[in-house]
């Protein structure tokens, strides 16, 4: 309810704001020169002021061609402040955009921030990670509507780091089943991170838990390929004296005779 209030309340100053006139008398192009004063306040993380400036050009000028831009700006400016109350202000900004300006220029780079809205949000691995999902939603968004952006890598990075977030937080339910040694539960936590996400930074920790869980419940030919991995694949990681030391102790046990084993009836 608190934050409710305080989401109301930054609308109602917001609008209170945009009536008042910032522009001289003497400027030809009043709208040019708020949007100028906005992008310099909002380079200089002035907030407040920049949002002030952008306001008043999507409030009085619509026919503006500088509309759209002063539109994100003041979404940029939400997204700056990064406040839990500001950041859903600049989600409904860009939200706005997108519906009121689809085929934009710049709709790619609305989008984009649409996903950091949530991305700002994210929480520790082991907290709830309802906005980490939510930020993927809307990176794959971004993906799918615009694959020839030049944002692609940059978003491609912060959807990674979403996603790490994500299996990292996969990952730690699957370490506390390990830890107490119920590897019926371990095992399909860590095989699923390997499904949905192969390209998983931490996948060596993944792959050394999931072999020790094979290991530890009698199943050493499938433990030994995921030992192997960890080898193969990362060159630093600090499993990798744990992972050697593992795969000579499996492949040094004797393997059982199917000579000596009881035949079922």
């Amino acid at each position: 309810m608190v934050r409710c209030s305080s989401i109301l309340l930054l609308l109602l100053v917001t609008a209170c704001g945009g009536n008042r006139n910032n522009v001289p008398d003497n400027v030809g192009n009043p709208d040019k020169f708020l949007y100028d004063r906005g992008t310099t306040a909002l380079n200089d993380r002035k907030w407040a002021d920049a949002r002030e400036y952008f306001r008043q050009v999507v409030d009085n000028y619509p026919n503006s061609p500088l509309r759209p831009d002063a539109k994100i700006g003041v979404g940029d400016t939400y997204l700056g402040e990064k406040t839990a109350e500001s950041l859903v202000l600049s989600a409904n900004e860009y939200r706005e955009f997108l519906t009121f300006y689809p085929t934009n220029a710049r709709a790619d780079y609305a989008q984009y921030k649409l996903a950091m809205t949530h991305y700002e949000q994210m929480r520790a691995p082991e907290r709830d990670q309802t906005e980490t999902q939510a930020a993927l939603r809307e990176f794959q968004t971004f993906f799918d509507r615009y694959p020839m952006s030049p944002l692609v890598e940059e978003v491609r990075m912060k959807w990674r780091e979403a996603r790490d977030r994500l299996s990292r937080a996969e990952f730690r339910v699957g370490f506390h089943y390990f830890r107490i040694r119920w590897y019926p539960g371990a095992i399909p936590r860590f095989r699923q991170i390997l499904k949905e996400d192969p390209e998983f930074s931490g996948r060596d920790e993944v792959y050394f838990y999931l072999a020790e869980c094979l290991a530890r419940t009698a199943k050493p030919a499938e433990a030994i390929p995921y030992f192997e991995r960890v080898l193969a694949e990362f060159e630093f990681s600090e499993l990798m004296d744990d992972a050697k030391k593992r795969l000579e102790e499996l492949k040094a046990e004797p393997k059982a005779d199917p000579k000596t084993e009881p035949k079922t009836q």
